[in-house]
């Protein structure tokens, strides 16, 4: 009998020469459930208005394990997607259509809250994805290391202080890694989708590392372990990337 079927006794009644017969019929075994493949973040449209989708530099299962393929398609298909419709709303026939993210956010009041979270949702995100890739992890060279060590003490005390920060926040929020006008790294936190180029937080600066602690972000895979996702995150940041930000803010 082939491994793939079972055997099912069925009970036929024959009715010939009075006879009731059994009759062991083959059936083949249900096939293992499939898992729905994943769609292609290059099938990701907003609609039509002044910003796009940043690309996402890789496939949805590429930071796995760190990050698993259906916390990323969920992401960036449907949080961060949404971002970017209603930032395209908010500010479809004002000015606003003009300017760029960087001179929205820095106009991005708390009195108008629609605006403030969708154009920070759509920047915030826009960053996360382009500082992360499938060959990420390790520490970071260049000027960027040496800026750590000078500014923290060490790439370790960077991570602690990092991580902290990242675990305490409460609620939803971001952690941010920024250059300051007089060219210090700063770690900070900002609440919803705030973030350090927007009037009104605690520290400003050109932000060059994000790490987005909303829910979203990790519920499916790590549920309430955030420390766990937190420690995950260094395994898949680009630090040739982050290195690039950083040499761009310091030349401003």
């Amino acid at each position: 009998m082939k491994s793939f079927t079972r055997a099912v006794i069925l009970a036929v009644i024959l009715s010939s020469c009075n006879e009731k017969k059994l009759i062991e019929v083959e059936v083949p075994l249900p096939e293992k459930e499939v898992k729905a493949a994943l769609s292609s973040p290059d099938d990701v449209r907003a609609e039509p208005g002044t910003f796009e989708l940043a690309k996402l530099p890789y496939a949805y299962n590429a930071l796995s394990p760190s990050i698993d393929a259906s916390t990323m398609e969920n992401h960036y298909s449907k949080h961060y997607l949404t971002y970017t419709n209603n930032l395209n709303k908010a500010i479809k026939g004002t000015e606003m259509e003009q300017l760029t993210i960087e001179e929205i956010l820095k106009k991005a009041s708390s009195a108008d809250e629609n605006l403030r979270n969708n154009a920070g949702g759509y920047y915030n995100h826009s960053l996360f994805w382009e500082i992360m890739g499938p060959k990420g992890g390790g520490q970071p060279k260049d000027t960027l290391a040496l800026a750590i060590s000078r500014d923290f003490g060490s790439f370790e005390n960077f991570k602690n202080e990092f991580s902290n920060q990242a675990t305490a926040i409460f609620g939803s929020g971001w952690t941010w890694l920024s250059v300051d006008k007089a060219g210090k790294l700063q770690i900070s936190t900002t609440p919803n989708q705030d973030n350090p180029l927007m009037p009104g937080v605690s520290v400003s600066g050109t932000p060059i590392l994000a790490l987005d602690v909303w829910e979203h972000a990790y519920y499916l895979q790590y549920q309430y372990r955030r420390r766990n996702y937190i420690n995950a995150f260094f395994e898949v940041i680009n630090w040739q990337k982050v290195n690039e930000k950083y040499e761009e803010a310091i030349k401003k």
